[in-house]
Protein backbone atom coordinates (compact mmCIF):
# COMPACT_ATOMS: atom_id res chain seq x y z
CA UNK A 1 0.00 0.00 0.00
CA UNK A 2 1.28 3.45 -0.63
CA UNK A 3 1.68 6.26 1.77
CA UNK A 4 -1.35 8.12 0.57
CA UNK A 5 -3.29 5.01 1.17
CA UNK A 6 -2.19 4.89 4.61
CA UNK A 7 -2.88 8.93 5.68
CA UNK A 8 -6.50 8.39 4.77
CA UNK A 9 -6.54 4.65 6.25
CA UNK A 10 -5.12 6.72 9.62
CA UNK A 11 -7.39 9.64 9.00
CA UNK A 12 -11.19 7.28 8.71
CA UNK A 13 -10.21 5.70 11.15
CA UNK A 14 -9.93 8.75 13.71
CA UNK A 15 -13.69 9.50 12.35
CA UNK A 16 -14.40 5.79 13.31
CA UNK A 17 -13.43 6.47 16.51
CA UNK A 18 -15.17 9.77 16.94
CA UNK A 19 -18.38 8.19 15.78
CA UNK A 20 -17.70 5.14 18.23
CA UNK A 21 -17.29 7.32 21.14
CA UNK A 22 -20.47 9.66 20.43
CA UNK A 23 -22.20 6.41 20.77
CA UNK A 24 -21.07 5.32 23.86
CA UNK A 25 -22.28 8.50 25.23
CA UNK A 26 -25.44 8.29 22.96
CA UNK A 27 -26.56 4.86 24.68
CA UNK A 28 -26.35 6.39 28.37
CA UNK A 29 -29.33 8.33 27.57
CA UNK A 30 -30.08 10.39 30.68
CA UNK A 31 -27.26 9.38 32.28
CA UNK A 32 -25.68 6.46 34.52
CA UNK A 33 -28.04 8.87 37.79
CA UNK A 34 -30.83 8.44 35.38
CA UNK A 35 -30.26 4.36 34.58
CA UNK A 36 -29.57 3.63 38.64
CA UNK A 37 -33.08 5.42 39.06
CA UNK A 38 -34.83 2.98 36.32
CA UNK A 39 -33.34 -0.05 38.08
CA UNK A 40 -33.86 0.87 41.32
CA UNK A 41 -37.72 0.72 40.67
CA UNK A 42 -37.70 -2.68 39.27
CA UNK A 43 -37.30 -1.48 35.86
CA UNK A 44 -34.88 -2.04 32.99
CA UNK A 45 -34.03 0.93 30.79
CA UNK A 46 -35.45 1.42 27.32
CA UNK A 47 -31.87 -0.36 25.63
CA UNK A 48 -32.18 -3.08 28.11
CA UNK A 49 -35.70 -3.56 27.17
CA UNK A 50 -35.26 -3.85 23.16
CA UNK A 51 -32.05 -6.11 23.51
CA UNK A 52 -33.63 -8.57 25.82
CA UNK A 53 -36.67 -8.22 23.07
CA UNK A 54 -34.52 -8.65 20.05
CA UNK A 55 -32.83 -12.53 18.86
CA UNK A 56 -29.48 -11.73 20.39
CA UNK A 57 -27.76 -14.18 17.64
CA UNK A 58 -29.27 -12.24 14.36
CA UNK A 59 -28.56 -8.95 13.64
CA UNK A 60 -30.20 -5.46 13.76
CA UNK A 61 -29.80 -1.64 12.81
CA UNK A 62 -30.72 1.16 14.83
CA UNK A 63 -32.79 4.15 13.43
CA UNK A 64 -31.99 7.71 14.09
CA UNK A 65 -29.55 6.75 17.69
CA UNK A 66 -28.12 10.27 17.20
CA UNK A 67 -31.59 12.06 16.81
CA UNK A 68 -31.68 15.38 18.85
CA UNK A 69 -27.68 15.55 19.44
CA UNK A 70 -26.81 18.98 20.86
CA UNK A 71 -29.84 20.31 20.62
CA UNK A 72 -32.30 21.62 23.11
CA UNK A 73 -29.35 22.37 25.27
CA UNK A 74 -31.43 24.71 27.20
CA UNK A 75 -33.61 21.98 28.64
CA UNK A 76 -30.44 19.56 28.96
CA UNK A 77 -30.14 18.04 25.91
CA UNK A 78 -32.53 15.25 24.35
CA UNK A 79 -30.37 11.98 23.25
CA UNK A 80 -31.36 9.95 20.73
CA UNK A 81 -34.69 12.04 20.51
CA UNK A 82 -35.69 10.07 23.84
CA UNK A 83 -36.90 7.29 22.34
CA UNK A 84 -34.95 3.95 20.79
CA UNK A 85 -35.51 2.37 17.22
CA UNK A 86 -34.50 -0.73 16.15
CA UNK A 87 -35.30 -3.40 12.83
CA UNK A 88 -34.54 -6.59 13.80
CA UNK A 89 -35.74 -9.64 15.15
CA UNK A 90 -38.32 -11.63 17.21
CA UNK A 91 -38.08 -14.99 17.48
CA UNK A 92 -37.11 -15.34 13.63
CA UNK A 93 -39.40 -12.87 12.13
CA UNK A 94 -38.32 -9.43 11.09
CA UNK A 95 -39.85 -6.27 13.03
CA UNK A 96 -39.28 -3.13 14.09
CA UNK A 97 -39.22 -1.89 17.96
CA UNK A 98 -40.09 1.63 19.31
CA UNK A 99 -39.20 2.22 23.09
CA UNK A 100 -39.66 5.27 24.94
CA UNK A 101 -36.18 6.21 27.09
CA UNK A 102 -37.88 7.13 30.57
CA UNK A 103 -34.07 8.38 31.75
CA UNK A 104 -34.61 11.06 29.49
CA UNK A 105 -36.96 13.27 31.08
CA UNK A 106 -39.21 10.93 31.94
CA UNK A 107 -39.64 9.82 28.24
CA UNK A 108 -41.27 13.13 27.43
CA UNK A 109 -41.91 14.25 23.80
CA UNK A 110 -39.60 16.53 22.36
CA UNK A 111 -40.09 17.26 18.60
CA UNK A 112 -37.78 15.28 17.38
CA UNK A 113 -39.71 12.53 19.58
CA UNK A 114 -42.26 12.89 17.26
CA UNK A 115 -40.34 13.18 14.23
CA UNK A 116 -38.62 9.78 15.03
CA UNK A 117 -41.96 8.31 15.95
CA UNK A 118 -43.19 8.92 12.80
CA UNK A 119 -40.18 7.88 11.04
CA UNK A 120 -40.16 4.14 12.09
CA UNK A 121 -44.18 4.38 11.37
CA UNK A 122 -43.23 5.11 7.95
CA UNK A 123 -40.95 2.49 7.87
CA UNK A 124 -43.43 -0.13 8.60
CA UNK A 125 -45.98 1.26 6.62
CA UNK A 126 -43.37 1.11 3.56
CA UNK A 127 -42.64 -2.26 4.41
CA UNK A 128 -45.44 -3.69 6.03
CA UNK A 129 -43.27 -4.52 9.08
CA UNK A 130 -45.05 -5.39 12.04
CA UNK A 131 -44.30 -2.69 15.15
CA UNK A 132 -43.73 -3.18 18.86
CA UNK A 133 -43.93 0.04 21.11
CA UNK A 134 -42.71 -0.15 24.36
CA UNK A 135 -44.44 2.34 26.55
CA UNK A 136 -42.68 4.65 28.92
CA UNK A 137 -43.98 8.27 28.88
CA UNK A 138 -44.86 11.23 30.47
CA UNK A 139 -46.25 12.61 27.28
CA UNK A 140 -45.46 15.48 25.61
CA UNK A 141 -42.76 18.06 26.61
CA UNK A 142 -44.90 20.79 27.86
CA UNK A 143 -42.30 23.90 27.30
CA UNK A 144 -42.34 23.00 23.30
CA UNK A 145 -46.20 22.16 23.20
CA UNK A 146 -46.22 24.13 20.70
CA UNK A 147 -43.48 22.35 18.37
CA UNK A 148 -45.20 18.95 19.02
CA UNK A 149 -48.76 19.68 19.49
CA UNK A 150 -51.38 21.05 16.84
CA UNK A 151 -49.12 20.04 13.19
CA UNK A 152 -49.85 17.49 10.72
CA UNK A 153 -46.30 16.27 11.52
CA UNK A 154 -46.66 16.08 15.12
CA UNK A 155 -47.88 14.38 17.84
CA UNK A 156 -51.46 13.20 16.85
CA UNK A 157 -49.90 12.15 13.22
CA UNK A 158 -48.91 8.71 15.39
CA UNK A 159 -52.77 7.70 16.16
CA UNK A 160 -53.62 8.47 12.97
CA UNK A 161 -50.77 6.12 11.90
CA UNK A 162 -52.18 4.02 14.68
CA UNK A 163 -55.73 3.58 13.23
CA UNK A 164 -54.06 3.35 9.43
CA UNK A 165 -51.88 0.82 9.86
CA UNK A 166 -54.43 -1.74 11.73
CA UNK A 167 -56.52 -0.56 8.18
CA UNK A 168 -53.37 -2.84 6.81
CA UNK A 169 -52.88 -5.08 8.50
CA UNK A 170 -49.88 -4.32 9.96
CA UNK A 171 -49.54 -6.28 13.41
CA UNK A 172 -48.80 -3.42 16.57
CA UNK A 173 -48.33 -4.93 19.83
CA UNK A 174 -47.63 -2.56 22.88
CA UNK A 175 -46.52 -3.14 26.23
CA UNK A 176 -47.17 -0.56 28.61
CA UNK A 177 -44.23 -0.55 30.95
CA UNK A 178 -44.14 2.58 33.09
CA UNK A 179 -46.21 6.38 32.69
CA UNK A 180 -48.79 6.60 29.93
CA UNK A 181 -50.64 9.69 30.13
CA UNK A 182 -53.20 11.75 28.11
CA UNK A 183 -53.24 11.86 24.81
CA UNK A 184 -49.83 9.48 25.14
CA UNK A 185 -52.80 6.86 26.08
CA UNK A 186 -54.08 6.39 22.74
CA UNK A 187 -51.44 4.88 21.26
CA UNK A 188 -50.80 1.21 23.22
CA UNK A 189 -54.72 1.11 23.35
CA UNK A 190 -55.04 1.75 19.12
CA UNK A 191 -52.52 -1.18 18.90
CA UNK A 192 -53.71 -4.43 17.86
CA UNK A 193 -52.83 -5.86 21.40
CA UNK A 194 -51.93 -4.21 24.63
CA UNK A 195 -49.70 -5.14 27.73
CA UNK A 196 -49.72 -3.55 30.55
CA UNK A 197 -46.78 -4.12 33.95
CA UNK A 198 -48.43 -4.75 37.32
CA UNK A 199 -47.48 -1.69 39.86
CA UNK A 200 -45.01 -0.34 37.37
CA UNK A 201 -47.15 1.14 35.00
CA UNK A 202 -50.18 3.28 34.35
CA UNK A 203 -52.33 4.59 31.77
CA UNK A 204 -54.90 6.82 31.92
CA UNK A 205 -56.14 10.29 30.51
CA UNK A 206 -55.31 12.59 33.45
CA UNK A 207 -53.55 11.31 36.98
CA UNK A 208 -54.79 11.43 40.07
CA UNK A 209 -54.08 15.74 40.67
CA UNK A 210 -55.53 16.71 37.64
CA UNK A 211 -58.86 14.44 38.81
CA UNK A 212 -58.51 15.91 41.95
CA UNK A 213 -57.93 19.81 40.39
CA UNK A 214 -60.87 18.59 37.57
CA UNK A 215 -63.97 17.01 39.27
CA UNK A 216 -62.37 16.97 43.18
CA UNK A 217 -62.36 13.26 42.81
CA UNK A 218 -59.68 11.95 45.31
CA UNK A 219 -57.89 8.42 44.01
CA UNK A 220 -54.56 7.00 43.97
CA UNK A 221 -52.65 6.65 40.18
CA UNK A 222 -52.65 2.49 40.74
CA UNK A 223 -56.44 2.42 41.34
CA UNK A 224 -57.17 5.39 38.71
CA UNK A 225 -55.32 3.33 35.85
CA UNK A 226 -53.03 0.46 37.22
CA UNK A 227 -52.67 -3.31 35.66
CA UNK A 228 -54.96 -4.53 38.16
CA UNK A 229 -57.82 -2.01 36.88
CA UNK A 230 -57.52 -1.99 33.20
CA UNK A 231 -56.86 -5.89 33.23
CA UNK A 232 -60.04 -6.73 35.36
CA UNK A 233 -62.42 -3.70 35.58
CA UNK A 234 -62.43 -1.65 31.98
CA UNK A 235 -60.84 -4.02 29.81
CA UNK A 236 -58.59 -1.47 28.19
CA UNK A 237 -55.80 -3.68 27.98
CA UNK A 238 -55.33 -7.37 27.46
CA UNK A 239 -52.48 -8.98 29.13
CA UNK A 240 -50.99 -8.39 32.43
CA UNK A 241 -47.27 -8.79 32.79
CA UNK A 242 -45.58 -9.47 36.43
CA UNK A 243 -42.68 -7.53 35.40
CA UNK A 244 -40.57 -6.24 32.25
CA UNK A 245 -39.43 -9.47 31.62
CA UNK A 246 -42.80 -11.18 31.48
CA UNK A 247 -43.91 -8.54 29.40
CA UNK A 248 -41.31 -9.20 27.08
CA UNK A 249 -41.52 -12.60 26.93
CA UNK A 250 -45.44 -12.57 26.68
CA UNK A 251 -44.59 -10.41 23.18
CA UNK A 252 -42.35 -13.09 21.92
CA UNK A 253 -45.00 -15.55 22.46
CA UNK A 254 -47.42 -13.50 20.47
CA UNK A 255 -45.04 -12.49 17.71
CA UNK A 256 -43.83 -16.16 17.58
CA UNK A 257 -47.88 -16.80 16.09
CA UNK A 258 -47.59 -14.43 13.19
CA UNK A 259 -48.46 -16.15 10.13
CA UNK A 260 -45.79 -15.52 7.12
CA UNK A 261 -45.88 -12.55 4.51
CA UNK A 262 -46.37 -12.02 0.95
CA UNK A 263 -43.45 -11.20 -0.45
CA UNK A 264 -42.46 -8.73 -3.21
CA UNK A 265 -40.07 -11.49 -4.39
CA UNK A 266 -36.67 -9.31 -4.92
CA UNK A 267 -34.05 -11.56 -6.22
CA UNK A 268 -31.76 -13.21 -3.60
CA UNK A 269 -29.05 -15.88 -3.83
CA UNK A 270 -26.63 -17.44 -1.18
CA UNK A 271 -24.98 -14.70 0.03
CA UNK A 272 -20.95 -14.57 -0.72
CA UNK A 273 -18.34 -11.89 1.09
CA UNK A 274 -16.69 -9.49 -0.67
CA UNK A 275 -13.21 -10.66 -1.99
CA UNK A 276 -11.75 -7.47 -1.35
CA UNK A 277 -10.78 -6.49 2.22
CA UNK A 278 -14.03 -4.79 3.41
CA UNK A 279 -11.53 -2.47 5.26
CA UNK A 280 -9.59 -1.28 1.89
CA UNK A 281 -12.65 1.33 2.14
CA UNK A 282 -10.19 3.39 5.46
CA UNK A 283 -7.57 3.41 2.81
CA UNK A 284 -9.13 4.24 -0.60
CA UNK A 285 -11.30 7.09 1.03
CA UNK A 286 -9.64 10.19 0.60
CA UNK A 287 -9.04 12.56 3.49
CA UNK A 288 -9.72 15.63 1.49
CA UNK A 289 -13.72 15.97 0.51
CA UNK A 290 -12.23 17.26 -2.88
CA UNK A 291 -9.65 14.54 -3.50
CA UNK A 292 -10.03 12.18 -6.42
CA UNK A 293 -10.49 8.12 -6.08
CA UNK A 294 -11.78 5.65 -8.10
CA UNK A 295 -15.56 4.99 -6.63
CA UNK A 296 -15.06 1.64 -8.20
CA UNK A 297 -12.99 0.11 -5.87
CA UNK A 298 -15.23 1.14 -3.12
CA UNK A 299 -17.83 -1.05 -4.75
CA UNK A 300 -15.20 -3.92 -4.88
CA UNK A 301 -15.34 -3.71 -1.10
CA UNK A 302 -19.37 -3.48 -0.83
CA UNK A 303 -20.62 -6.53 -3.43
CA UNK A 304 -20.62 -10.02 -3.18
CA UNK A 305 -17.63 -11.29 -4.40
CA UNK A 306 -16.55 -8.08 -5.58
CA UNK A 307 -18.43 -8.46 -8.98
CA UNK A 308 -20.44 -6.13 -10.61
CA UNK A 309 -21.53 -5.64 -14.26
CA UNK A 310 -21.50 -1.85 -15.66
CA UNK A 311 -24.23 -0.76 -17.06
CA UNK A 312 -23.39 1.91 -20.46
CA UNK A 313 -19.81 1.77 -18.48
CA UNK A 314 -18.10 3.84 -21.71
CA UNK A 315 -21.02 6.35 -21.41
CA UNK A 316 -21.64 8.93 -19.18
CA UNK A 317 -18.39 8.02 -16.94
CA UNK A 318 -19.18 10.73 -13.89
CA UNK A 319 -22.13 8.32 -12.88
CA UNK A 320 -21.23 4.55 -12.16
CA UNK A 321 -24.62 2.13 -13.04
CA UNK A 322 -23.73 -1.68 -12.45
CA UNK A 323 -25.60 -4.46 -11.57
CA UNK A 324 -24.41 -6.78 -8.30
CA UNK A 325 -25.03 -8.39 -5.04
CA UNK A 326 -25.25 -7.37 -1.68
CA UNK A 327 -25.64 -9.98 1.00
CA UNK A 328 -27.03 -12.07 -1.67
CA UNK A 329 -30.00 -9.93 -2.44
CA UNK A 330 -29.88 -8.44 -6.29
CA UNK A 331 -29.30 -4.92 -6.43
CA UNK A 332 -28.35 -1.96 -9.02
CA UNK A 333 -26.09 0.21 -7.95
CA UNK A 334 -25.74 4.15 -9.43
CA UNK A 335 -22.48 6.07 -8.14
CA UNK A 336 -20.95 9.14 -8.30
CA UNK A 337 -17.82 8.77 -9.82
CA UNK A 338 -14.71 10.97 -8.21
CA UNK A 339 -11.94 9.89 -10.64
CA UNK A 340 -11.53 12.57 -13.31
CA UNK A 341 -11.87 11.52 -16.78
CA UNK A 342 -10.61 13.71 -19.42
CA UNK A 343 -11.90 13.26 -23.17
CA UNK A 344 -9.69 11.88 -25.57
CA UNK A 345 -6.63 14.54 -27.37
CA UNK A 346 -3.51 15.17 -25.87
CA UNK A 347 -5.01 18.81 -25.93
CA UNK A 348 -7.92 18.56 -23.65
CA UNK A 349 -9.48 22.77 -23.39
CA UNK A 350 -10.77 22.61 -19.32
CA UNK A 351 -14.48 22.93 -20.65
CA UNK A 352 -13.67 19.71 -23.06
CA UNK A 353 -13.32 17.91 -19.19
CA UNK A 354 -15.07 16.07 -16.69
CA UNK A 355 -14.76 16.36 -13.33
CA UNK A 356 -15.28 13.74 -10.72
CA UNK A 357 -18.55 13.86 -8.71
CA UNK A 358 -20.24 16.45 -10.88
CA UNK A 359 -23.66 14.97 -13.21
CA UNK A 360 -23.37 15.93 -16.73
CA UNK A 361 -25.79 15.22 -19.14
CA UNK A 362 -24.86 12.37 -20.12
CA UNK A 363 -24.64 10.95 -16.65
CA UNK A 364 -27.81 11.94 -16.19
CA UNK A 365 -29.12 10.18 -18.93
CA UNK A 366 -28.13 7.15 -18.56
CA UNK A 367 -28.87 7.28 -14.58
CA UNK A 368 -32.20 7.66 -15.97
CA UNK A 369 -32.66 4.72 -18.25
CA UNK A 370 -31.04 2.36 -15.43
CA UNK A 371 -33.51 3.23 -12.61
CA UNK A 372 -36.05 2.40 -15.01
CA UNK A 373 -34.16 -0.64 -16.33
CA UNK A 374 -34.25 -2.05 -12.14
CA UNK A 375 -38.00 -0.77 -12.07
CA UNK A 376 -38.72 -2.94 -15.18
CA UNK A 377 -37.02 -5.80 -13.63
CA UNK A 378 -38.02 -5.43 -9.67
CA UNK A 379 -34.05 -4.97 -8.33
CA UNK A 380 -34.01 -2.82 -5.64
CA UNK A 381 -31.47 0.78 -6.25
CA UNK A 382 -28.36 1.21 -4.11
CA UNK A 383 -27.07 4.95 -3.88
CA UNK A 384 -23.62 5.61 -3.46
CA UNK A 385 -23.85 9.80 -2.89
CA UNK A 386 -20.64 11.75 -3.66
CA UNK A 387 -21.75 14.12 -5.71
CA UNK A 388 -20.66 18.27 -5.60
CA UNK A 389 -23.84 18.57 -8.23
CA UNK A 390 -25.01 19.01 -11.75
CA UNK A 391 -22.20 21.04 -14.13
CA UNK A 392 -23.01 24.30 -15.08
CA UNK A 393 -21.58 26.44 -17.35
CA UNK A 394 -22.66 27.77 -21.16
CA UNK A 395 -21.55 24.32 -22.85
CA UNK A 396 -24.11 21.90 -20.26
CA UNK A 397 -26.82 24.51 -20.63
CA UNK A 398 -27.47 24.60 -24.03
CA UNK A 399 -27.09 20.93 -23.98
CA UNK A 400 -29.80 21.04 -21.76
CA UNK A 401 -28.55 20.00 -18.30
CA UNK A 402 -31.86 20.99 -16.81
CA UNK A 403 -33.92 18.98 -18.39
CA UNK A 404 -31.82 16.23 -18.52
CA UNK A 405 -30.97 16.57 -14.68
CA UNK A 406 -35.40 16.83 -14.54
CA UNK A 407 -35.48 13.77 -15.96
CA UNK A 408 -33.54 11.84 -13.71
CA UNK A 409 -35.22 13.22 -10.83
CA UNK A 410 -38.52 12.00 -12.19
CA UNK A 411 -36.99 8.71 -12.56
CA UNK A 412 -36.03 8.75 -8.82
CA UNK A 413 -39.22 10.00 -7.61
CA UNK A 414 -41.47 7.59 -9.33
CA UNK A 415 -39.01 4.79 -8.63
CA UNK A 416 -41.80 1.80 -7.07
CA UNK A 417 -38.57 -0.37 -6.12
CA UNK A 418 -36.86 0.04 -2.69
CA UNK A 419 -33.63 2.65 -3.13
CA UNK A 420 -31.14 2.75 -0.28
CA UNK A 421 -29.21 5.95 -0.26
CA UNK A 422 -25.53 6.09 1.35
CA UNK A 423 -23.99 9.31 1.83
CA UNK A 424 -20.17 8.19 1.15
CA UNK A 425 -18.83 11.88 0.85
CA UNK A 426 -20.39 15.00 -0.79
CA UNK A 427 -23.99 15.90 -0.77
CA UNK A 428 -24.55 18.96 -1.87
CA UNK A 429 -27.08 20.86 -3.91
CA UNK A 430 -29.66 19.33 -6.41
CA UNK A 431 -27.18 16.26 -6.48
CA UNK A 432 -28.59 14.89 -3.28
CA UNK A 433 -31.61 15.09 -4.89
CA UNK A 434 -31.19 13.35 -7.76
CA UNK A 435 -29.40 10.96 -6.22
CA UNK A 436 -31.79 9.93 -3.82
CA UNK A 437 -31.87 12.51 -0.75
CA UNK A 438 -34.11 12.12 1.89
CA UNK A 439 -37.03 14.34 -0.05
CA UNK A 440 -37.17 11.84 -2.18
CA UNK A 441 -38.41 9.05 0.30
CA UNK A 442 -35.20 6.47 0.30
CA UNK A 443 -36.35 3.40 2.51
CA UNK A 444 -33.28 3.71 4.46
CA UNK A 445 -30.78 6.31 4.24
CA UNK A 446 -27.46 6.42 5.96
CA UNK A 447 -24.03 8.93 6.28
CA UNK A 448 -20.19 7.53 6.50
CA UNK A 449 -18.44 9.51 9.24
CA UNK A 450 -16.87 11.13 6.20
CA UNK A 451 -19.87 12.37 4.52
CA UNK A 452 -21.10 15.84 4.15
CA UNK A 453 -24.84 17.60 3.28
CA UNK A 454 -25.50 21.24 2.47
CA UNK A 455 -26.19 23.27 -0.47
CA UNK A 456 -22.99 23.82 -1.15
CA UNK A 457 -19.33 22.98 0.69
CA UNK A 458 -18.25 25.67 3.92
CA UNK A 459 -15.53 26.72 1.60
CA UNK A 460 -17.62 27.54 -1.40
CA UNK A 461 -20.70 28.68 0.61
CA UNK A 462 -18.34 30.98 2.93
CA UNK A 463 -16.61 32.44 -0.03
CA UNK A 464 -20.21 33.49 -1.37
CA UNK A 465 -21.54 35.06 2.52
CA UNK A 466 -18.25 36.84 2.41
CA UNK A 467 -18.83 38.89 -0.73
CA UNK A 468 -22.52 39.40 1.05
CA UNK A 469 -20.74 40.35 4.14
CA UNK A 470 -18.17 42.79 2.59
CA UNK A 471 -20.45 44.52 0.28
CA UNK A 472 -22.78 45.21 3.01
CA UNK A 473 -19.96 46.61 5.44
CA UNK A 474 -18.54 48.61 2.26
CA UNK A 475 -21.89 50.38 1.47
CA UNK A 476 -21.82 51.27 5.46
CA UNK A 477 -18.14 52.80 4.71
CA UNK A 478 -16.04 50.21 6.87
CA UNK A 479 -13.02 49.82 5.47
CA UNK A 480 -12.24 45.99 4.86
CA UNK A 481 -8.66 45.20 5.65
CA UNK A 482 -7.07 41.76 4.09
CA UNK A 483 -6.76 40.97 7.84
CA UNK A 484 -10.61 41.82 8.76
CA UNK A 485 -11.74 39.73 5.62
CA UNK A 486 -9.98 36.38 6.58
CA UNK A 487 -11.21 36.73 9.99
CA UNK A 488 -14.78 37.07 8.33
CA UNK A 489 -13.98 34.43 6.24
CA UNK A 490 -13.28 31.56 8.87
CA UNK A 491 -16.19 32.81 11.01
CA UNK A 492 -18.64 31.96 8.17
CA UNK A 493 -17.13 28.94 7.06
CA UNK A 494 -16.76 27.64 11.04
CA UNK A 495 -20.18 27.98 11.12
CA UNK A 496 -21.24 26.54 8.04
CA UNK A 497 -18.70 23.77 8.31
CA UNK A 498 -20.88 22.61 11.35
CA UNK A 499 -24.12 22.48 9.87
CA UNK A 500 -22.34 20.30 6.77
CA UNK A 501 -21.54 17.72 9.45
CA UNK A 502 -22.76 14.14 9.29
CA UNK A 503 -23.87 14.25 12.94
CA UNK A 504 -26.03 17.67 12.42
CA UNK A 505 -28.02 15.73 9.40
CA UNK A 506 -28.43 13.02 11.50
CA UNK A 507 -29.50 14.69 14.84
CA UNK A 508 -32.33 16.16 12.54
CA UNK A 509 -33.20 12.82 10.74
CA UNK A 510 -32.23 14.25 7.55
CA UNK A 511 -30.16 10.54 7.14
CA UNK A 512 -31.38 7.01 9.16
CA UNK A 513 -27.48 7.64 11.10
CA UNK A 514 -24.22 7.63 10.68
CA UNK A 515 -22.60 4.47 10.53
CA UNK A 516 -19.13 2.69 10.08
CA UNK A 517 -18.59 1.64 6.61
CA UNK A 518 -18.07 -1.88 7.14
CA UNK A 519 -22.01 -2.14 8.41
CA UNK A 520 -23.36 -1.15 4.79
CA UNK A 521 -23.93 -4.27 3.77
CA UNK A 522 -26.04 -5.42 6.61
CA UNK A 523 -28.09 -2.17 6.72
CA UNK A 524 -28.70 -2.88 3.33
CA UNK A 525 -29.33 -6.36 3.17
CA UNK A 526 -31.45 -5.77 6.28
CA UNK A 527 -33.56 -2.61 4.17
CA UNK A 528 -34.32 -4.78 1.26
CA UNK A 529 -35.30 -7.65 3.36
CA UNK A 530 -38.28 -5.93 5.18
CA UNK A 531 -39.07 -4.15 1.58
CA UNK A 532 -39.48 -7.75 0.82
CA UNK A 533 -42.86 -8.00 3.20
CA UNK A 534 -44.52 -5.40 0.63
CA UNK A 535 -45.53 -6.53 -2.70
CA UNK A 536 -45.32 -3.44 -5.30
CA UNK A 537 -48.78 -2.32 -6.01
CA UNK A 538 -48.45 0.43 -9.13
CA UNK A 539 -46.12 0.50 -11.91
CA UNK A 540 -43.49 2.28 -12.68
CA UNK A 541 -44.31 5.16 -14.41
CA UNK A 542 -42.21 8.29 -15.39
CA UNK A 543 -45.55 10.66 -16.03
CA UNK A 544 -45.86 13.56 -18.15
CA UNK A 545 -42.72 15.30 -18.86
CA UNK A 546 -40.76 17.58 -21.61
CA UNK A 547 -38.58 15.16 -23.38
Amino acid sequence: MDINFNKNEDHNKLLLSDLKKRLVKVKLGGGQKSIDKQHAKGKMTARERVDYLLDAKKKSIEIGAFAGEDMYPEYGGCPSGGVIVKIGYIQGKQCIVVANDATVKAGAWFPITGKKNLRAQEIAIENRLPIIYLVDSAGVFLPMQDEIFPDKEHFGRIFRNNAVMSSMGITQISAIMGSCVAGGAYLPIMSDEALIVDKTASIFLAGSYLVKAAIGESIDNETLGGATTHCEISGVTDYKAKDDKDALDKIKFIVDKIGDYDKAGFNRVDASKPKEKQENIYGILPRSRADQYDMKEIIKCLVDNSEFEEYKEGYGKTIITAYARIDGWAVGIVANQRHIVKTKGAKTKPSEMQFGGVIYNDSADKATRFIANCNQKKIPLVFLQDVTGFMVGSKSEHSGIIKDGAKMVNAVSNSVVPKFTIVIGNSYGAGNYAMCGKAYDPNLIVAWPSAELAVMSGKSAAKVLLQIETASLKKKGETITPEKEEELFNKIKSRYDNQVSPYYAAARLWTDGVIDPLDTRTWISLGIEAANHAPIEKPFNMGVLQV
